[in-house]
């Protein structure tokens, strides 16, 4: 061996002994619940290059010389949270809009948008997050208001679930939306066979057409306000519910100036042309970015009405509700997405388009090993359909639904009731069950999933018994469902969603133990600290 050799490979063995003994950062004294497969609780935790190198039972600030050694001050570690089922961009675009959430009225409604008008030079009036079920009187409106207060202004106004607006005459004249106008899945409400300016789901999307487009600057600002919110309730991976490719490439451009550090599960919105285009250029995998699935509406919403049921609702007896994607379309997109090895995510609310989805996947997925195809909402099943969900075909779900919706939910389904918001009996089947928010249909807060999980109940404490409470998941069940669960969703499991070594270093700092404290507590939890990759991205005050 030449001598240069030899001091080369001595030198390397020097440099990596020395390496192994260093560490960028060390958090000792916390409780640190791992969420690994014995749900194992450790003390101290030590982290290289962005990865977990170290954890342990006991204070590892005497194994390794570390660049950073924050004590936590006995205060509790969870590996960084999930958000499953959200709308992340949507999220940031919802901060330039008018905030309709809590309206008790239309005329509420009416309030804050004068209030908007007063104070912008907007000829385009956008909100979100009106709901008429907490309304007094609990019926769509009709526009006529809007006509005459903002007679030369765009108003579109939508409902807090995404799946109905309130529109001027101004933007259905645009939307070239009339009395005789028809769309497959969606509904133009009339009264007095004029439109009132209410569009269920499809006919909406022409109204989307006539609205100006977003600059690249007030994506960029989306993107970076959504990010923003979301550190500071500790969600380090969001699984974005339907993305257009733009909106993906951007976030990617983003990523790699390290503009954007969040990392982002993007589910495709589904068109033959994105499909085509994926078909190309394969799945897309970078350290923040997980582009290898598809996001396919089946029906609409339970709230408006929309959800697709196999009897008609309870208080609408001749309507059933209707799919957006009719089943010939399904079936082609199912095809075409196995084929491509990618994931098939469906929105589901209705017990019928649930039904339909079971079948047509088993059929698809028969002869596919691990596909992870996975039924976004699994809102109402029927009863005798739940041993259908099995390790290939998975529920991802919202908690915060149950108990936003269980007021009026019963009006709605009556005895089908049952099979409704039903997480233990899904995960009974699934064996794992995947948990999120659907924000900004409900709030970010990732605490209140947390509440709503275990307890079944809205922030008021009600009801006294939790609603349907055979169905609530346990805190290890819920913890694993925010967590490592949420990687298998996403085939991250080997890469985050548990604290072990040679994982990413994606954990937070919260001020209770959420594991053990009073439940009625958990949703004032505060987050202390974020970070991703070993980086801290959030802090709100020092241990």
């Amino acid at each position: 061996m030449k001598t240069s050799n030899y001091i080369f490979i001595l030198l390397l063995i020097l440099n990596l002994g020395c390496t192994n003994n260093e560490a960028d950062l060390i958090v000792i004294n916390s409780k640190i619940y791992t969420a690994n497969k014995s749900n194992d609780v450790a003390k101290s935790i030590a982290v290289r290059n962005g990865k977990i190198i170290d954890i342990d039972s006991i204070n590892l600030d005497n194994k390794y010389e570390a660049k950073e050694i924050l004590d936590a001050n006995e205060k509790t570690i969870l590996p960084g949270l999930i958000d499953s089922h959200c709308h992340f961009y949507n999220l940031g675009l919802d901060q330039q809009v008018v905030d309709l959430r809590g309206t008790t009225s239309f005329e509420e409604i009416i309030e804050r948008l004068k209030v908007y008008d007063l104070n912008n030079e907007s000829n385009v009036i956008l909100g979100r997050g009106w709901d008429q079920n907490d309304w007094e009187i609990k019926q769509f409106p009709v526009n006529t208001q809007l006509n005459s207060i903002f007679k030369n202004k765009l108003v579109v106004l939508e409902r807090i679930d995404g799946h109905a607006y309130i529109v001027n005459d101004n933007a259905l004249q645009l939307a070239r939306i009339d009395e005789n106008t028809l769309v497959r899945g969606g509904l133009v409400l009339l009264k007095n066979n004029k439109p009132t300016g209410v569009l269920i789901d499809a006919p909406m999307s022409m109204v989307d057409k006539v609205l100006p487009e977003k600059t690249t600057k007030e994506k960029v600002n989306a993107l970076k306000e959504a990010e923003e919110i979301s550190f500071s309730y500790g969600l380090t991976t969001v699984d974005d519910a339907g993305l257009g490719m733009e909106i993906i490439d951007l976030i990617d451009s983003l990523h790699k100036t390290n503009e954007l550090k969040i990392k982002i599960y993007a589910m495709v919105s589904v068109s033959k042309t994105n499909i085509q285009k994926l078909k190309k250029s394969g799945k897309i995998k970078t350290p923040k970015l997980n582009v290898r699935s598809f996001k396919v509406y089946g029906d609409g919403a339970l709230g408006s009405r929309g959800a697709a049921l196999k009897k008609p609702y309870c208080d609408d007896p001749h309507n059933y509700g209707f799919l957006r994607t009719d089943i010939k379309d399904l079936k082609y997109y199912a095809n075409e997405i196995a084929n491509m090895g990618f994931q098939m995510n469906t929105h589901a609310i209705g017990d019928s388009t649930v039904s339909v989805l079971l079948k047509e996947y088993q059929k698809v997925l028969n002869d596919i090993d691990d596909p992870r195809w996975r039924i976004e909402h699994s809102q109402v099943v029927d009863l005798n359909e739940f041993n259908l969900y099995n390790d290939k075909i998975l529920p991802s779900v919202q908690p915060t639904h149950a108990t936003s919706d269980m007021y009026w939910a019963y009006d709605r389904l009556g005895e089908r009731i049952e099979g409704a918001y039903a997480f233990k009996d899904l995960l009974s089947s699934s064996k794992r069950i995947a948990l999120g928010t659907d924000f900004p249909v409900e709030r970010v807060n990732p605490f209140h999933t947390f509440y709503s999980s275990i307890e079944r109940k809205d922030l008021s404490g009600y009801p006294a018994n939790g609603f349907q409470i055979e169905n609530a998941l346990s805190r290890e069940e819920t913890l694993k469902g925010m967590t490592i669960w949420g990687a298998y969703f996403n085939f991250e499991e080997n890469e985050k969603g548990s604290i072990e070594k040679g994982k990413s270093a994606d954990f937070i700092i919260i001020d209770q133990n959420i594991m053990e404290i009073e439940a009625a507590k958990i949703p004032n939890t505060k987050v202390l600290k974020t970070f991703v990759d070993g980086e801290l991205v959030y802090q709100k005050d020092a241990l």
